[in-house]
């Protein structure tokens, strides 16, 4: 009969110990997410950690609230805030864009937050009109003078002025030289197109230097004058057209091809 009792006694006291050891992971995962957790924060949901809630920012190992100024509202991301269309971040507060007569706001967060409308351009907070001159047209460029000549017209100084293209020349669009071209057998002289004087047999160059033209082939440029010259034996003519040269094995001596 002892026997009995103290086997049953023995059973209590292991079923006992078995509750007990299950209840201590709970207790210890119970303190530790209370210790290690800050307040208004959760479990990350992915990962490990924590991360604060929406309208809460990190602050050392605490969660702190985000103060939202007037004209703001808190961000999409729910850990900062930003300023309402027409207000910009200064320090802690949210000021209004003073947009001047003339400029109209921008969707940026950097910069002033307006630009100029067009035919008007930034100086330092007005948006100063444009003076287009006469023969002139606007351009959308936030340098330079805002305006370009219209064609046949050059920009000197501040005004558009006709570009003067003399007989027998034509237009051309360039920012450079004089805005004009000459017409094929003239050349430029000074504010003139010149009419180029070719020697018979000989051919247009266009060409802004030389002589402007050059001698058919077989012929070769003496003073002003094309001559004819004669090749002789063991030689051609080469890839000028102009002159000769000797065959393989020969070598030019005076007028004539020796053997080497």
């Amino acid at each position: 009969m002892n026997k009995i009792r103290r086997t049953r006694a023995n059973s209590i006291h292991s079923l006992i110990l078995l509750v007990a050891l299950a209840t201590v992971p709970d207790i210890v995962f119970a303190q530790g997410a209370s210790g290690g957790m800050p307040k208004n924060a959760s479990a990350k949901s992915y990962g490990s950690g924590w991360e604060c809630n929406r309208g809460y920012r990190r602050a050392d190992r605490a969660c702190a609230a985000i103060i939202v100024p007037s004209n703001a509202y808190l961000s999409p991301s729910g850990d900062r805030w930003e300023c309402d269309r027409g207000y910009s971040k200064i320090d802690e507060a949210c000021v209004a864009v003073n947009v001047p007569p003339n400029g109209y706001l921008t969707d940026t967060s950097y910069g002033s937050g307006w630009e100029c409308e067009r035919g008007h351009r930034k100086v330092v907070e007005a948006c100063v009109a444009i003076e287009v001159p006469s023969n002139g047209y606007l351009v959308d460029a936030s340098y330079g003078r805002g305006w370009k000549c219209d064609h046949g017209y050059r920009a000197i100084e501040e005004a558009c002025v006709a570009i003067e293209v003399p007989s027998n020349g034509y237009l051309v669009d360039a920012n450079y030289g004089p805005g004009w071209k000459c017409d094929r057998g003239y050349r430029p002289v000074d504010n003139a197109c010149v009419a180029v004087k070719m020697p018979k047999n000989a051919y247009f160059v266009d060409s802004t230097y030389g002589s402007g033209w050059k001698c058919n082939r077989d012929f070769r440029a003496v003073g002003k004058a094309c001559v004819a010259f004669e090749v002789p034996e063991n030689a051609h003519i080469d890839h000028s057209g102009n002159d000769w040269q000797c065959n393989r094995s020969y070598r030019k001596l005076l007028n004539k091809c020796a053997r080497l």
